[in-house]
């Protein structure tokens, strides 16, 4: 009663005292791992495309009691109003559970969501829905609640109602808890949180002193009247800081009264895709180029620049019509072929300056088409300088090439074929929160060739090698059998088709190996609406043991629809997988310029749910290919975490599931990740600007 009678006195006295008030009141993360107070849960979400990374010494016994121990929370914020975090509850970090020194020892993965209603006034107040240990199989930590919260002054009050099953009685029932910001970098919280009163303050690093990566905070729960526990203080850090950053391109202006395509998904985007080509108002437009020879000059300098920019296969060409026709292949915008783009456009509109031209683009990889745009120059070009959207046309894979065109030199400047391209990445697998240990990893370097030979064909290898593993991935240890070995993994020969009506298809043939060794084929076949929001794909693969008379079939179907307006894509599969399981995966990823956050769930000899992430290892831009050829890091590296669910015991189950991948894939190579689409191109185009200003 004294600690009471002193902490309200306390807080009366500081609040009377004159302070000068933080702009906005933070957002921290729980101990528990939602964003909110001490064990209670506010109405805010972590931002979008933040990630906070805490650690605290509270850790929550079964629902029973509090004991000295910890909690690793992990959260991120998806879009708006939504975020997801994981927590690791343990009780030591070594400790083998199988042995007498970590019997009965508590080490628990749980995952976590809250919503933030929309539609309800910013400056009313707002509300959340959440759900704590979500699946999983024992459900240590299972909670549902909803709050409100309404911030005033330097205060932010919140109430609520939760329903769990601990004994402690934390969260089931109602709460209630004050937050009081007086300076950005403090904090000052108590709560009642359906057993308890709580208090804590928070201490923040300022973020200009962290290099403006992140911000540290600090916490100390230094009061509480519960009765489940020895202690009444606990402490906790946390780093939360944006790991993805959507991009922030100036606002363009939108061309006078727009024509836009019968299709609503079109609308959309305020242009023009079914339109005839652009005409030019001119009276004198039929007649030849008053310069033939200063066109010529024109053409040969804009492929020049692009031959200096590291694009391969340059074709640069022009007519009497006023037309002017470029080909190329990217080799160097790796992580989205969307720069590319942009880059080439910009330097049409640097060099060609005769008026009234138009530009035919087209973009393919080895000779497999891509994309087609069509529009024109001086359009573009007042694009770059004010900001107004031309009219361009955009068509999946090729268009007709226009009339008695004259090219400009050699015919194919920059070869693609015959040029190595070495992509680096790490190989990881990794085990979180076993009975072993809190985390235990296998790591390699993984390298790629992938070397182009002609028309859509070449030869792909692969293999890596390790470079560390913790002790339980070691050759006599118990995840001996999925450690990443030093090894030659991959050689096969593919061949790439585009084929009419939005189809691609793939084959690759030869030597696999993902444990054991196979010689295989493997096919896939994939279809692209004429807008690219939906895209169907089949991969179906046929692989031979090589050390003995056996063999394995793989037959998924998956679909993926693009939700260009919101950046999200999701995606669908179903079939018979490598391991001979079979069943259905759905994800959704959310996408942050080149990187997304994920969350799955999949349903086959296991039902799993998980949190990926996956982002680039390479510069915006990679180094141009030579003529020995190119290294480069992974455009897209992926890394995930699941847990078990449905079941009464969470046992581990590595690739489930599971498909052999290669660096070269309809996705990698030629979809940019499943996104080439029109509509992608669209909704993303004032990036073609920022990336021909970032380059120019």
């Amino acid at each position: 009663m004294l600690k009471a009678n002193t902490l309200l006195i306390s807080g009366l006295a500081t609040l009377c005292a004159p302070v000068l008030a933080s702009e906005k009141i933070n957002n921290y993360q729980s101990f528990t791992g939602y964003t909110g107070l001490i064990n209670t849960p506010n109405a805010n979400v972590i931002e979008v495309g933040h990630i906070d990374l805490g650690y605290n010494n509270m850790l929550d016994l079964r629902g029973r009691e509090y004991i000295d121990g910890h909690n690793f929370i992990f959260s991120a914020g998806l879009f708006d109003g939504f975020e997801v975090s994981g927590q690791i509850a343990t009780e030591s970090i070594n400790d083998n559970m199988f042995y007498s020194e970590g019997k009965g020892q508590l080490r628990d993965l749980s995952f976590n969501a809250k919503y933030q209603l929309p539609y309800i006034p910013k400056d009313w107040f707002t509300v959340a829905v959440g759900a704590k240990d979500i699946g999983g199989a024992a459900n240590n930590y299972e909670t549902y609640y909803a709050v409100a919260s309404k911030e005033l002054w330097d205060f932010r009050f919140s109430a609520g109602y939760a329903v769990s099953d601990r004994l402690t009685g934390q969260m089931d029932g109602p709460f209630a808890g004050i937050e009081w910001q007086p300076f950005d970098w403090f904090a000052l919280q108590a709560e009642h949180d359906a057993d308890a009163f709580n208090a804590a303050v928070k201490v923040t690093v300022p973020k200009k002193w962290l290099y403006n990566i992140g911000e540290l905070t600090f916490t100390s729960r230094f009061y509480s009247n519960t009765e489940h526990s020895e202690e009444d203080t606990s402490w906790g850090v946390n780093f939360k800081m944006p790991l993805f950053s959507k991009p922030e391109y100036e606002a363009i202006e939108s061309a006078p009264e727009p024509v836009v395509s019968e299709s609503d998904e079109l609308a959309y985007f305020k242009l023009n895709a079914n339109k005839e080509p652009v005409t030019i108002k001119d009276p004198n437009a039929h007649r030849y180029f008053e310069s033939n020879k200063e066109m010529t000059r024109q053409a040969a300098t804009l492929k020049h620049a692009l031959v200096k920019d590291g694009f391969e296969s340059v074709q640069v060409g022009f007519n009497n019509d006023k037309q002017i026709v470029v080909k190329f292949e990217n080799s160097t915008f790796n992580r989205n072929d969307l720069d590319a783009i942009g880059l080439v456009l910009g330097r049409i509109s640097q060099y060609v300056s005769s008026e009234g031209i138009e530009f035919n683009v087209f973009m393919s990889k080895q000779d497999i088409p891509q994309l087609s745009l069509k529009g024109n120059v001086d359009e573009y070009r007042e694009f770059i300088l004010s900001q107004k959207h031309p009219e361009v046309v955009v068509y999946q894979g090729t268009m007709p090439l226009p009339r008695a065109l004259t090219w400009v030199g050699l015919m194919n400047t920059n070869s693609p074929y015959f040029k190595p391209r070495v992509t680096f990445s790490p190989a990881l697998t990794n085990g979180y929160a076993t009975e072993l240990g809190l985390y235990d990893f296998s790591l390699a370097v993984r390298a790629d060739v992938d070397i182009p030979l002609w028309q859509g064909g070449g030869i792909n290898l692969g293999g890596q090698i390790n470079v560390a593993n913790s002790d339980d991935f070691d050759e006599d240890a118990p995840f001996r059998y999925f450690r990443e070995e030093s090894e030659f993994d991959r050689a096969t020969l593919y061949q790439t088709f585009a084929l009419p009506y939005g189809i691609y298809n793939q084959t690759q043939v030869g030597y696999f190996k993902d444990y054991q060794d196979y010689m295989g084929i493997q096919n896939e076949t994939a279809w692209l609406s004429p807008e690219g929001r939906h895209k169907v794909s089949a991969n179906i693969g046929y692989f031979d043991y090589q050390d003995f008379d056996a063999n394995k079939d793989t037959q998924v179907v998956s679909y993926q629809y693009n939700w260009v307006e919101r950046d999200i894509t999701l995606h669908a599969e179903a079939g018979n997988y490598f391991y001979d399981d079979s069943g259905f995966k759905v994800e959704s990823r959310f996408w942050f310029g080149d990187s997304y956050l994920a969350v799955y769930a999949q349903d086959t000899n296991v039902r799993k749910i998980g949190f990926a992430f996956s982002i680039p290892l390479s510069p915006r831009k990679d180094m141009s290919v030579t003529r020995y050829g190119q290294v480069k890091g992974s455009e897209a590296w992926r890394h995930s975490i699941s847990s078990q669910v449905g079941e009464s015991h969470n046992n581990l189950a590595f690739n489930r599931a599971y498909l052999p991948s290669n660096a070269v894939s309809l996705d990698r190579k030629y979809l940019n990740q499943g996104r080439l689409s029109k509509a992608y191109l669209y909704a993303n185009f004032s990036r073609l600007r920022d990336v021909y200003l970032e380059y120019k």
